[in-house]
């Protein structure tokens, strides 16, 4: 039921995507001749990009677009592009490269390439010492209590497939920390790197991710269908970011821990 649900959703996604009139992409060479590497990042997605106090572009995104643009040789531009706008975005010309955790999936990949992977999203269970549980199945049991945000699509998969927790939903991840943190959760469900960094605020709590994950996502670079030599190009550079051990670094810089599934760098991509 969840599965064609969600690909339900990313058939309507890839409909309205392919209203977007396609035009074509700027060449490497017209990057190098404008010198500058339009970015899509989203605006409002900490700690991969957010405006800090200055007003200026802060986040794991922020980092590793500049380490892009630096390789290429080129300035960088920064487009604000909400989540729904990656694609169209890419497909219409209106950036060059799309950021913000793009997750691969086969239906994108209809209407945009894709880099090697950047990093991963890893769909785990973030606990404590005092909740008991060795894989996620062993939370699916009356008397247990998961904390999420609301609006996230986790909520809807934990309702198919933990029918028999309670389900207590905040705002923020900040919030869904501390209801772990505070005794009034005992797990959260969900793509648990992107809470990390919030656990620090809890120091006396004894915080755990549950060994076996769910399941792994590979988010990598979007890029216009067919750009093979801008293509070609990040790859390289993205191996060079990953062998330098960048990647991971800016990662654990921004997140407060390391990437729970590390991306190993390939030289045959």
């Amino acid at each position: 039921m969840m599965k064609r649900k969600f690909l339900a959703g990313i058939a309507a996604f890839a409909m309205a995507a392919a209203t977007f009139t396609a035009v074509d992409a700027k060449s490497l060479d017209e990057i190098l001749s404008d010198g500058k590497l339009r970015i899509g990042i989203n605006p409002n997605f900490p700690n991969m990009s957010t405006r800090n106090d200055a007003g200026e572009w802060v986040g794991f995104d922020i980092d590793v677009g500049n380490a892009l643009a630096a390789a290429i040789g080129v300035e960088v531009e920064w487009v604000p592009t909400e989540t729904p706008q990656r694609v169209p975005f890419l497909v219409s010309d209106r950036i060059d490269i799309s950021l913000g955790a793009l997750t691969r999936n086969t239906e994108r990949a209809k209407l945009i390439d894709y880099t090697v992977p950047l990093h991963t999203e890893v769909l785990a269970v973030l606990t404590t010492d005092s909740v008991e549980g060795s894989s996620w199945q062993d939370f699916n049991k009356e008397g247990v209590t998961l904390a999420n945000m609301r609006g996230n699509w986790t909520v809807d998969w934990i309702g198919e497939n933990m029918p028999n927790v309670e389900v207590e939903l905040v705002d923020t991840l900040a919030d869904t920390v501390r209801l772990v943190g505070q005794g009034r959760a005992d797990a959260i469900v969900e793509n648990i790197d992107f809470f990390m960094a919030f656990t620090e605020n809890y120091p006396d709590v004894q915080w755990r991710v549950v060994e076996n994950p769910i399941f792994v996502a590979y988010c990598a670079i979007g890029v216009s269908q067919g750009n093979e030599n801008l293509t070609e190009v990040l790859n390289i550079a993205l191996y060079n970011l990953h062998s330098s051990g960048m990647i991971n670094e800016t990662w654990e810089k921004h997140y407060g821990a390391p990437m729970l599934r590390t991306v190993d760098p390939d030289p045959y991509f």
